[in-house]
């Protein structure tokens, strides 16, 4: 009998463990407080630490963590060392880079919607330049970039591009003539100095002062800030004030992880992406009203050119394009009016 009660007790004891392992444990109630992940991003540019790119992503990036409580960083890359301009938006397309700041002469590349906009004097003043690439035919050329896995954040500045070089100085289109210029990789600038008789020769930004100095090419074009924070005045002799292109200046991020990004976090990116580039737009204003005479005093040689003369010079750079860029597109750019 007592064998009995003891198999039975252990038959019993058995059965509890078996129940009490097949329990799940109760669940813990979620801590609504738990602070949010951390998030780091990188931004990229090609331009010197004391240009207004640099200055202008320090600021959006003080923005960013204001406006996230601190959840989001952005740390500044400048000086072409996470790449040059294409291969940083070939980062983006890969997802090994999260942002950068470019202009909008590497992007045709990868849109030809944006050839438009590298069109000589397609813009002559900066307020017609502000309200078409942030109004309707902006926003859709930076919608263009999302198949590309690029998301366009809003269009910041270089500005406006002028000519500088060490043989002569320039006053007319004519005196361009057999001299090699470095252009941005881009074929409408190309075409437009091979139109007016010059060498255009594409090379990386971070390459060029070496070129300078080392004579492989004779001059360049690029806006003032460009030309002097980058010193270019040590290497160069004559600047003529072209203004033949204008540069906008998209700030990118990748598709792959603007998607990861939560909605608010989205949110405040774009506000503050808008918010840097007015900031950003006003320093490159200050600085072009200042900067001609700050080359001068630098021992640059400046030039004033009749800018009617050098449009109609590269006038047939448009005809050449119009079938790829489309008649009505470049008509609308030029006549739109806000």
């Amino acid at each position: 009998m007592k064998k009995l009660v003891v198999v039975i007790l252990v038959v019993s004891l058995l059965a509890l463990a078996v129940a009490g392992c097949g329990q799940k444990p109760a669940q813990q109630p979620a801590d609504n407080n738990q602070a949010p992940q951390p998030i780091a991003l990188k931004v990229g540019h090609v331009l010197a630490p004391t240009h207004p790119y640099q200055l202008g992503l320090e600021k959006f990036a003080q923005l960013v963590k204001e406006k996230t409580n601190g959840q989001v960083t952005v740390d500044v890359f400048p000086s072409s060392q996470l790449g040059n301009e294409r291969e940083m938006i070939e980062a983006l397309q890969m997802g090994t880079l999260e942002m950068t700041l470019v202009s909008t002469a590497p992007l045709a590349g990868f849109s030809n919607k944006f050839l438009v906009f590298d069109l000589p004097f397609i813009f002559t003043d900066r307020q017609q330049a502000y309200d078409t690439v942030d109004g309707p035919i902006g926003q859709e050329m930076l919608d263009s970039l999302s198949n590309n896995g690029i998301i366009g954040l809003a269009y910041w500045e270089n500005g406006f591009r002028h000519v500088t070089n060490s043989k002569r100085p320039i006053l007319k289109p004519d005196d361009v003539k057999g001299l090699k210029i470095r252009t941005m990789e881009n074929k409408i600038h190309m075409a437009s100095f091979r139109t007016i008789g010059a060498d255009p020769t594409p090379m990386a930004f971070g390459e060029l002062y070496t070129a300078l100095q080392q004579k492989t090419v004779d001059g360049q074009e690029n806006p003032l800030a460009n030309i002097y924070t980058s010193k270019f005045y040590e290497v160069q002799k004559y600047i003529s004030l072209t203004g033949h292109f204008y540069a906008a200046a998209p700030l990118l991020i990748s598709k792959s992880k603007w998607d990861t990004l939560p909605a608010n976090v989205q949110q405040a990116i774009k506000e503050a992406a808008l918010e840097a580039r007015d900031y950003q737009r006003a320093l490159v204003r200050e600085a072009d009203a200042k900067l001609a005479e700050d080359l001068k005093a630098a021992g640059m040689e400046v030039t004033e050119v009749n800018k009617d003369e050098w449009m109609a010079a590269m006038a047939p750079v448009y005809k050449q394009f119009e079938a790829e860029i489309g008649a009505d597109v470049i008509e609308k750019v030029r006549n739109y009016k806000k």
